[in-house]
């Protein structure tokens, strides 16, 4: 009886609420709303946690509907994601899973995560990691990934990528000369090469992909079809590799 009246409340639960806000569903007679709301009154007076459980079901729904929005997101950007020449890498470029990660210089959820992607890559040499700066912490974190971006062109992106993670102060542009200089680079150069109009189409197209995604901060991972939102700890970042690999 129970699980007949939960279908029932998930059903109308929607139009109740609709009632009781001054709104009329769509579809129904005003004897019918009358008599949904007597169906709700009574099934919550017969049994409260009905309505608790209809809610419960419906989050459930709302979830799983979120859930395959996402797994559709990232079907149709995998190109974007996995295959963009111009993004750089990390790890082994021919490994046999791919890690994409939308991080922020600035962000210090990212540099909490640092040390334990850096741990996974020594602990596993067959991983890909597709690096996707995407700067949403202001002016600096923007300065930051043109600093970056434009450090590929002397092929010192990772070492300046951990030189930026490790820092605990601003990444201004100061800063970016000292560490850029002390991993080598040539700070003229570099910052020439900051100021190529192709590194902003590079980081709106960044911006773009995690607004395709629903990606509301960093770092945000993709492994496979998941998006891992936040920093995680390496053994849910193993399983999540390991699962990955299971589905070739």
């Amino acid at each position: 009886m129970k699980r007949i009246l939960l279908a029932g409340m998930a059903l109308v639960l929607g139009c109740g609420m609709a009632l009781a806000q001054g709104t009329a569903p769509s579809g129904f007679t005003p004897e019918q709303r009358q008599e949904i709301i007597s169906i709700l009154r009574e099934a919550m007076k017969a049994d409260p946690s009905i309505l608790r459980d209809a809610i419960t079901a419906m989050q459930e729904g709302q979830r799983t509907e979120q859930e395959k929005a996402r797994r559709e997101a990232l079907a149709a950007n995998h190109d974007a994601l996995f295959n963009d020449a111009r993004d750089p890498i990390k790890g082994n470029p021919r490994g046999n899973v791919t890690i994409v990660e939308f991080f922020d210089a600035r962000c210090s959820y990212c540099k909490a995560l640092h040390p334990t992607m850096q741990t996974l890559l020594q602990q596993d040499g067959n991983i890909r990691v597709v690096m996707k700066d995407l700067p949403i912490l202001g002016p600096n974190s923007v300065a930051a990934s043109r600093a970056l971006l434009a450090a590929q062109k002397q092929g010192k992106y990772e070492p300046l990528y951990d030189a930026l993670m490790r820092l605990r102060t601003e990444p201004t542009e100061q800063v970016l000369q000292a560490e850029a200089q002390r991993v080598g680079m040539d700070w003229a150069r570099l910052r020439r090469d900051m100021a190529d109009p192709a590194l902003e189409a590079r980081l709106q197209a960044n911006i773009n992909l995690a607004q395709r995604l629903q990606i509301e901060g960093t770092p945000a991972l993709v492994i496979g079809d998941t998006l891992v939102p936040g920093a995680v700890e390496l053994p849910q970042l193993q399983q999540l590799i390991a699962e990955a690999r299971r589905r070739g």
